[in-house]
């Protein structure tokens, strides 16, 4: 006799119940709210409100209320942030869709509310799916650099973060009760459990309980190993099999760190960022200035040992910079205090030719228009002739190829 998924016997697994469900529930009760914090320090970390120009989320509204100028103190924390986002989103995918399998019979369930709570629940279930699903395969293919989806990642997973958090955070309130109820019973190898969860018909097992919460926490330490060495240097980069920018360092010499767009990919010739053709326009307070990459090395340069970190979750170690303070640049039209900047790219292709710098950024010591890097000049896909290195600044904002600063009015 058939029956239908809404039928409790349609479900057969003896694995499923409310303790293995509460399991599960529980570690990512921890990992996605670390999740969703780091998610948004990382938006933050854009500068947002940054006259537009970094804001890839219209109309955000209440959502942005957190929004806070990004520090540049200390120079590792969007390299720490950022690794933890990407690397904890991919290791927790097993366990992602382990929970979802053990409650997939409630998607079926018949009637569909039963009460208000129970209507809230199953809107709150349904809103956590979609919204789980969309988040992590939209974060997996950022960090692959495949962006199959339509508009920017940046809002979508915005928007999409927000959407999921809140479901996921009403049924976080509506069932912890039952599942700390639940956890009591962990030292039972086999738990007497009733509820919707529980076949009244189930299959013989192959694998307890307890073993499968070992696969599935062997697929997580898996995931972790084969993604976390993206984050360092080394040996231990080779190890990040399964992500881009993982595995040996491009080239050899001083500029042997990775890099995420190429000049060719960019659009940039050699023609216009030769020392003949390449000029550098610094305009502010109604005065422009016209800066060759010579007239660049007779003023002071500095040095500063700072990473390299982007949003796909890979960073490298300190490289050694030299090149012009961004505020000694800003002198030179007239600032005494430098502003914000809007700095503009040589580049044709792809995002941010166009980005902002908060006034803190701009101010700070070790913010630079780099020339230089580990003491040989910077190489055509490290951004020469200059680019700019800014302590814990997201990579999109350290822009290469730089043509344009514009300080002040933004």
């Amino acid at each position: 006799m058939s029956r239908s998924p809404s039928s409790p016997a349609f479900w057969r697994s003896p694995l499923r119940g409310p303790w293995f469900t509460s399991v599960l529930g529980v570690v990512l009760l921890g990992g996605i709210t670390l999740l969703f914090v780091t998610g948004l320090l990382s938006y933050a970390a854009y500068n947002p409100g940054l006259s537009g120009v970094n804001d890839m989320t219209p109309d955000k509204g209440l959502l942005g209320l957190y929004l806070f100028s990004w520090p540049t103190d200390p120079h590792w924390l969007y390299r720490l942030t950022q690794g933890v986002h990407v690397t904890l989103g991919i290791t927790l995918i097993p366990v992602l869709l382990a929970k979802l399998w053990s409650v997939v019979p409630k998607l079926f369930a018949l009637p569909p509310a039963r009460s208000l709570a129970h209507a809230l629940e199953r809107i709150s279930l349904l809103l956590l799916v979609g919204g789980a699903l969309f988040e992590f395969i939209t974060g997996v293919l950022n960090v692959q650099l495949d962006y199959l989806f339509p508009g920017s990642f940046y809002s979508l997973h915005f928007y999409g973060a927000w959407v999921f958090f809140a479901a996921f955070l009403t049924h976080a309130v509506l069932k912890m009760p039952t599942a700390l109820r639940n956890l009591r019973r962990m030292r039972e190898e086999h738990p007497s459990e009733d509820g919707e969860l529980v076949s009244p018909d189930p299959a013989e097992p192959t694998v307890s309980r307890r073993g499968a919460l070992g696969f599935v926490g062997g697929g997580s330490l898996l995931l972790f190993a084969t993604t976390a060495g993206r984050s360092f240097d080394g040996p231990l980069r080779e190890t990040a099999l399964l992500t881009p920018h993982g595995g040996p360092e491009p080239g050899s010499g001083p500029g042997a760190f990775q890099i995420n767009k190429t000049a060719r990919s960019r659009g940039i010739s050699a023609t216009e960022t030769s020392e003949e053709a390449w000029r550098l326009v610094v305009e502010g307070h109604g005065r422009t200035v016209r800066l060759s990459r010579a007239d660049l090395l007779h003023l002071p340069l500095h040095s500063a040992a700072l990473p390299i970190a982007c949003v796909e979750g890979w960073s490298t170690s300190d490289q050694m910079w030299q090149g012009v303070r961004l505020r000694d640049l800003a002198r030179l039209v007239g600032y005494e205090q430098a502003p914000d900047v809007l700095v503009e790219s040589l580049q044709r292709h792809g995002a941010f030719r166009r980005a902002a710098l908060r006034d803190n950024q701009v101010r700070d010591p070790d913010s630079l228009l780099a020339l230089f890097v580990n003491g040989a000049p910077l190489a055509p896909d490290h951004g020469y002739p200059a680019r700019i290195i800014v302590p814990a600044a997201p990579g999109v904002l350290n822009t290469k190829w730089v043509a344009r600063l514009t300080f002040g009015n933004l």
